[in-house]
Formats: structure tokens, C-alpha cells, sequence
């Protein structure tokens, strides 16, 4: 008689901890104000022209326990600023990004690597000019902390990748000897809902 019993009460356990792993999984909304995604790219070897996408959103799942996450950002291709109204116009061409066909790009991520809580690296895939490649995004910072404000966790983190342009049918300037690599530079906080 007291193996069933033992067997049910191991049963309530074993369902009572999938239950608490499960919901150690946490959905965040990206911060805009705090999540920036930035390209540098060489011109002719001598400075770098930077510029930034300034409308995003999307939401990220993270499971620190459980070493799982998935992230799903959007930005809004014609939001590119580089300072400049000219390069931003060249930047928006068909040359280019060709904004007015493709005005998405989308990074979904669901591959994690942890360093004890702290997320390491993000892979998946990054959709630009309606060409989608993998892509993974090293953490150079990633922290979660108590927003006093906001009285809630926010998870974030600086995240660097390269990618190579032609990959995505942005060819311009190839045969001038601008180069093909494109630093992204990711700046993101996420708010815990």
C-alpha cells in the first residue's frame, strides 16, 4: 500500500517542480527609450559611418533557471538616422536598404547561452531587405535589476554582431572598396510584464 502512495506523492512533487520551472519563464516588452540598434561600417579604412534605426519593439522570453529565451525585435527600417538627411535618403534607396519595398527587418532569436544567469550570446535569424540569415548576437553586458521607477525587474545588455551586407542584396559601394561587413551594435533593456 505504501507504494502508491509514495508513487503519487512523487508524482505531486514532480508536477508541482515542472510547474515551478515553468514559471521561471518571464516575458519582457523592449524598452524603446533604453534600445538602440546602431551599424558602423568602414569608409575607405579612414572613420566609420555610424547610424540608427529609431523605431523598434518587441518582446523577449527569458528562463534564467531554465536557460531558454526567446527574443523577437522588429525595427522600423525607415526610422534610419545618421545624423545626416542626405545619407539617411541614400541609406532608405533601392541602392541600399530599399526601404520603401522592405521598410521591416526582424531578429527572432531562440537559441540562448548562459554564463550562470547571465545571457551570453543570442543566434537565430535576421530578416533584412526580405533576405533572412542567421545571426548571433554576443552579449558584451547583460544585467537584470529592480527598476526603482518602474518597480519592475528589467532584464538588458549590450549585444555585438557582424554581418555580411551582400548577404542581404545591399551591394552599393562593393566595387569602391567599401566593405562587405557591417558591425551591429545593440543597446536593450526589457521590462518584465
Amino acid at each position: 500500500m505504501k507504494t502508491p502512495l509514495i508513487a503519487a506523492v512523487a508524482g505531486a512533487v514532480l508536477s508541482l517542480a515542472a510547474a515551478g520551472a515553468q514559471a521561471q519563464a518571464a516575458t519582457y516588452a523592449i524598452e524603446p527609450t533604453h534600445t538602440f540598434v546602431t551599424f558602423e561600417i568602414s569608409h575607405f579604412g579612414t572613420s566609420t559611418n555610424r547610424g540608427r534605426f529609431d523605431k523598434k519593439e518587441g518582446t523577449v522570453t527569458l528562463d534564467r533557471a531554465g536557460k531558454t529565451g526567446k527574443v523577437d525585435i522588429t525595427i522600423d527600417t525607415t526610422s534610419i538616422n545618421s545624423g545626416t538627411a542626405a545619407f539617411d535618403k541614400h541609406l532608405k534607396s533601392a541602392e541600399i536598404l530599399n526601404t520603401e519595398a522592405q521598410p521591416m527587418a526582424r531578429f527572432v532569436g531562440d537559441k540562448f547561452s548562459f554564463n550562470g544567469d547571465k545571457v551570453t550570446e543570442v543566434a537565430g535569424q535576421l530578416t533584412l531587405n526580405g533576405k533572412t540569415n542567421p545571426v548571433t548576437l554576443k552579449a558584451v553586458n547583460f544585467n537584470c535589476y529592480q527598476n526603482p521607477m518602474l518597480k519592475r525587474e528589467v532584464c538588458g545588455g549590450d549585444f555585438e554582431a557582424t554581418i555580411v551586407r551582400s548577404q542581404y542584396g545591399v551591394n552599393y559601394g562593393l566595387n569602391y572598396g567599401f566593405p562587405d561587413a557591417v558591425k551591429l551594435v545593440i543597446q536593450v533593456e526589457a521590462v518584465k510584464q
